[in-house]
């Protein structure tokens, strides 16, 4: 039985069932906001950087917000593999405890980035030839800015309330900003339906934006004013964009290639409980999304994947959470050669399901 399952978006369902799809059509990956739940990527993008599959013949755009942007962050370093390994080492072992607070949790938080991110492969990440970054943050407005814990409260509280009646109410409370490695833009940031800026990613505000696409509102401090972006306190990017909302793919034959870790796409992080609100089908339609099957999650500790809940329920036990993480990963290592072979045997247009 396979430990994946592979739905397809209508352009992508057709090609893949008319036998047409290679690595090559692949434009974009896209990793959503996940929090913890990021470690079964790890085999996954381990096994797709070592094999080189992307970007063989085109830069392939690596876009991602929160701990996607934090993955893709290592895929540009020199030592890919290495640097990867660093930031799941470093991110297993943190350890947050009850006399923590937001701005003490950032602080641990820059310190990882620090240990996985090197401040002279930047350059080198910068000019990469096979892949482009662009990294989705949220620069919070009226009291979602605010970094005292009621005010923000209060803030978050109103826009969950109007998010509830219209998507479109999130805008008041964070406009989103795209960082973006390149020459141009990525081209979902000129559709209609984008609303937000962009800004050119480079060595000065590098680590401060991805710092910022992780930074969970009430959890996490904001980091403010970042080198060369219209000033404010930049939050989680998820907080607009917490799993898939845009349609990724330039044109109409390219596929969006999208490694999560459930089946539901939840689009703002204040959707979570809107079960009715998903992603419209034009943002689908290129979609090519692996996500674990019920009888690998059944294989993890606790049958469940690792998410930020872990952090509270073993506050006073690091080390059965470190374990339990580090097992996950462990089983999800062979996800990403799971996936290889099911494309290259051909097999992958039998199980493909509909988006």
């Amino acid at each position: 039985m396979s430990s994946l399952r592979i739905k397809a978006g209508k352009r992508v369902y057709e090609i893949i069932k008319a036998g047409g799809f290679n690595y090559d059509s692949i434009s974009a990956y896209f990793g959503p906001a996940a929090g913890p739940r990021w470690l079964i990527s790890s085999g996954f993008d381990l096994s797709l950087m070592n094999s080189g599959v992307l970007g063989r013949t085109r830069p392939v755009h690596l876009i991602g917000s929160s701990a996607g942007a934090w993955r893709f962050a290592a895929w540009l370093q020199p030592d890919a593999t290495v640097c990867y390994k660093k930031l799941l080492d470093a991110y297993i072992n943190i350890r947050i405890s009850k006399a923590d607070t937001p701005s003490t949790i950032l602080g641990k938080f820059r310190d990882l980035m620090n240990l996985y991110l090197e401040d002279d492969a930047l350059p080198f990440a910068l000019a990469h030839k096979k892949y482009r970054l662009a990294v989705i943050t949220a620069r919070s407005r009226n009291l979602v800015a605010a970094e005292q814990i009621w005010l923000q409260k209060t803030g978050l509280a109103a826009a969950y309330l109007l998010n509830f009646f219209s998507r479109n109410n999130v805008y008041l409370f964070a406009d989103r900003v795209v960082f973006y490695q390149g020459s141009k833009p990525p081209a979902f940031c000129f559709r209609p339906q984008f609303r937000g800026s962009f800004v050119n990613i480079n060595e000065f505000n590098f680590k401060h934006a991805v710092m910022a696409s992780g930074a969970i509102p009430l959890v996490v401090a904001g980091v403010h004013d970042i080198y060369g972006a219209p000033r404010g306190v930049y939050r989680d990017g998820g907080l607009i964009d917490y799993h898939l909302t845009h349609q990724y793919a330039a044109g109409e034959n390219e596929i969006v290639l999208f490694l999560h870790h459930q089946e539901r796409i939840i689009p703002g992080w204040l959707d979570q409980v809107k079960v009715n609100r998903k992603p419209d089908e034009e943002a689908l339609s290129n979609v090519l999304m692996v996500f674990p099957a019920q009888s690998f999650v059944e294989k993890l500790p606790g049958e469940k994947i690792p998410d930020r809940t872990d952090f509270l329920t073993y506050i006073d036990d690091h080390q059965t959470r470190i374990q339990n993480w580090r097992k996950a990963v462990e089983i999800a290592s062979p996800l990403g050669e799971e996936f290889l072979e099911l494309v290259e045997s051909g097999k992958i247009k039998d199980m493909i399901e509909r988006l």
